[in-house]
């Protein structure tokens, strides 16, 4: 009788505690991944643009496609979307960024490198998936242009109808 009542307890032990090789194995773990260079890569990608990001332990310094982020990215806003992952992650200043962008116009750009900045920055610090994960950061926007279709004007605008 006593067994059981142990054998129970040991059952509630392993539902309720982390300790068990089960629970273990099923938390996801992830680890460092940088090159030769101290550097992490991550590919972001935002409407039809495509961004190849790689980040180092720096001041700050952002270069997309050989210039500074402020004169690739005129506007004020679209340098804040970039800064933003820096800014949840609490790593403000910490990191020098070179990416190449192709693809789509300033806009998707600019959301394809703040997505490949957040990708980049997992796998340098893994410890920063949880914050940048809360603030959707690390999701593809799979939202793309509709096609246009036959016999319509745009995508679903059809031709003026006139019925004299």
């Amino acid at each position: 009788m006593n067994d059981d009542i142990k054998s129970f307890e040991t059952l509630g032990e392993a539902v309720d505690g982390v300790d068990t090789p089960a629970a273990v194995a099923a938390a996801p773990s992830y680890e460092q991944v940088r090159d030769a260079l101290g550097r992490s890569y991550a590919t972001g990608k935002r409407k039809d643009a495509v961004a190849r990001v790689w980040i180092k332990p720096g001041n700050g310094k952002v270069t997309v496609n050989g210039k500074e982020m402020n004169q690739y990215f005129a506007r004020p806003v679209l340098q804040m979307v970039i800064g933003q992952a820096f800014t949840v992650a609490g790593v403000e200043g910490e990191f020098d960024v070179m990416a190449t962008v192709k693809g789509g116009g300033l806009s998707g750009q600019a959301g394809a490198v703040k997505h490949g900045i957040s990708k980049a920055l997992t796998l340098y610090e893994p410890s920063l998936r949880p914050a940048l994960k809360a603030a959707g950061f690390l999701t593809r926007d799979s939202r793309v242009v509709e096609r246009k279709k036959y016999g319509r004007r745009k995508a679903r605008r059809s031709f003026q109808f006139s019925k004299r």
